[in-house]
């Protein structure tokens, strides 16, 4: 399984992190084959959250037992300090460990999001006092959107994150002005060696009206090898790109990670040609009319 080091906490955990958004409405037994599959295959990079149903829950018998193996990532999507370090707690708790290694402050991705959690008795309040207490080891902020990459490069300035995680796959990046501000936050997060962490590498579209929905996730992802082998490449083709998340589906994950294990046998040419002759292949998020 390849490693990247995860920014200045010098961690180096696999690029595939096991997105824990799919064990939300899955079985204890689900969750624990899913579980052990991906630490079979060498994964110990696990990102969670407080708002994704009972994956907590689920996480817990495992991933207590392996604390001190893996890398620990959940978040919370509470605003206000009190809030905040209610849903800390609250996750400790689920998933029995006495502490993470990241807390996330969760979906900040507009400029209004960023300033309730840095403003007074926000929620970055209750994560420096969780960092304080030693149950927290370090800081993240998550965003979904076309504005994530500008608000998370505003929210460098004002805090030094030791992560950012943010939508990336081909499509959004072809887009000039999500490119633009992708790369001038990728500029910053290399200066203050910010780890740059991504999700919906294998998004296609946002699911039709009457469309048949075969798949957990909110949005319309990729299911066919080649297309997961090609959007893989993508992503892992960024070297400032620490990991991303895996769909937030059990039945994806084992050919995400096969796309992983296979990683450089595509080149950059063979991906472009695969992503670009897609039809119907957009973004999940709606067009602002400006991202900056």
């Amino acid at each position: 399984m390849l490693k990247r080091r995860i920014g200045r906490l010098g961690y180096e955990g696999s690029v595939v992190m096991f997105g824990a958004a799919s064990l939300g409405n899955v079985t204890q037994e689900e969750a624990d084959e899913s579980i052990s599959f991906a630490l079979k295959h060498d994964i110990n990079h696990f990102d969670t959250a407080a708002s994704y149903g009972d994956a907590e829950l689920r996480m817990g018998p495992i991933i207590s037992g392996v604390r001190g193996d893996i890398f620990l990532a959940t978040k919370t999507g509470e605003r206000s300090k009190a809030k905040a370090k209610e849903e800390i707690y609250r996750s400790m708790e689920r998933m029995k460990v006495d502490n993470v290694d990241l807390l996330q402050l969760h979906a900040v991705g507009t400029l209004e999001e960023l300033d309730r959690c840095t403003e007074k008795g926000g929620a970055l309040e209750a994560a420096l006092e969780a960092r304080d207490e030693g149950i927290v080891k370090a800081i993240g902020i998550t965003g979904h959107g076309h504005q994530a990459p500008a608000t998370h490069l505003e929210a460098l300035r004002r805090f030094p994150f030791e992560t950012v995680l943010l939508p990336l796959n081909y499509y959004m990046y072809s887009m000039p002005e999500y490119r633009a501000a992708f790369d001038a936050l990728m500029r910053e997060a290399l200066k203050q060696d910010t780890a740059v962490r991504v999700i919906k590498a294998v998004a296609k579209a946002p699911w039709g009206e009457q469309q048949k929905r075969n798949y957990a996730t909110w949005y319309e992802p990729f299911d066919q090898q080649e297309v997961i082998d090609a959007c893989v490449h993508f992503v892992l083709s960024f070297p400032g790109v620490a990991g991303f998340a895996s769909a937030g589906d059990i039945h994806l994950f084992p050919k995400i990670v096969d796309a992983v294990e296979r990683f450089g046998s595509m080149n950059d040419e063979e991906a472009a040609r695969i992503l670009s002759s897609i039809s119907g292949y957009t973004s999940i998020f709606e067009s602002p009319t400006s991202i900056a």
